[in-house]
């Protein structure tokens, strides 16, 4: 079976080497073009290219697959994707985390298949990982799924659980299902293969959407209660870093630990800075958060018992 494989980031490139590893032939990737980055803002491939590239698979880098576009650049650039696909041999294009949109001239093409990190209908969207630790769910997974115009409402070829533990980032649930994902893809693309795959249309109840992340959402409230905040530090661990300020100071805040004990103190208030009890601090509605990780401007990622040593935290309170 031919695969086109369509995506951008580290999710989608466990993927790719995962359908190429299987034995399926690849005769191209679509991903994103060269983006900056680092302190040099250097162009760098995405982590599809890189693994394409290394595996000498053809790779295409359209700014857009949108033929209709006002954009005379991104209007050119689609025709020529869209001749390219019709060029190549192919049965079907597998998605994952690509982050452009495929109109009905692609999907019409060959079937589409996408990876996506939830439980759908639950978290269509964007940042189903995110939104899943934020409003404190308590599984989420991978729905493979072939696609439709609509936002991640195609219907279902295979869905799989798996819990979300206390301490959960979003880095950490990530790599789990980016595993997890490329597993399935494979055992539906050999479904399919075989002429087996059945598609389930997704329950009409339950539908959320995971609204893409921005960089405001990760200033911290300190009036909401210790869970809410809790789940928004793991949430936003790696991207963008949920954070609060101290003096003028913004720190953010990788890890912490929601406490049993109440306490009637002002939300933000330091409670404890020191190596006995850590960094505990006030939370709304009488609750409190022990912070277990930390990082001033300009420092490393360190462990509460260290960041006190530099950062002297008693009587202080978070804003």
């Amino acid at each position: 079976m031919k695969i086109i494989f369509a995506g951008t980031p580290e999710f989608a490139a466990v993927a790719l080497q995962s359908l190429h590893e299987a034995g399926f032939e690849i005769p191209l990737v679509l991903t994103q073009p060269d983006r900056p980055a680092g302190r040099g803002m250097h162009l760098h491939p995405s982590a599809v290219k890189q693994y394409a590239v290394a595996h000498q698979i053809p790779v295409a880098q359209p700014l857009s697959l949108r033929m209709d576009s006002k954009d005379p650049q991104r209007a050119a650039e689609a025709k020529r994707a869209h001749e390219l696909l019709l060029a190549t041999d192919y049965d079907a294009m597998v998605v994952a985390a690509y982050g452009l949109i495929l109109p009905r001239s692609t999907l019409d093409i060959k079937p589409c298949i996408n990876i996506h990190g939830s439980l759908l209908p639950r978290w269509r969207g964007a940042a189903p990982i995110h939104r899943a630790i934020e409003a404190g769910d308590a599984e989420t997974g991978v729905t493979i799924m072939q696609m439709e115009e609509g936002l991640d409402t195609g219907p279902m070829l295979l869905i799989e659980r798996l819990p979300i533990g206390p301490q959960d980032s979003t880095g950490v649930l990530h790599d789990k299902l980016a595993a997890m994902g490329a597993r399935m893809v494979v055992k539906v693309m050999r479904k399919m293969e075989q002429g087996v795959v059945e598609a389930v249309p997704q329950p009409e109840a339950g539908v959320s959407y995971a609204a893409k992340i921005s960089k405001e959402e990760a200033a911290l409230d300190f009036s909401q209660s210790a869970r809410e905040i809790g789940r928004r530090i793991r949430a936003f661990n790696p991207f963008p870093g949920a954070h609060g300020e101290v003096n003028g100071v913004t720190i953010k805040l990788w890890g912490a630990e929601v406490l049993d004990a109440d306490s009637s103190a002002p939300a933000g208030q330091v409670l404890a800075a020191d190596a006995q009890h850590g960094i505990v601090v006030a939370c709304g509605g009488g609750g409190s958060l022990r912070l277990t990780e930390l990082q001033k401007p300009g420092g490393k990622r360190l462990p509460a018992a260290e960041f006190i040593k530099g950062f002297a935290l008693d009587g202080l309170r978070f804003a």
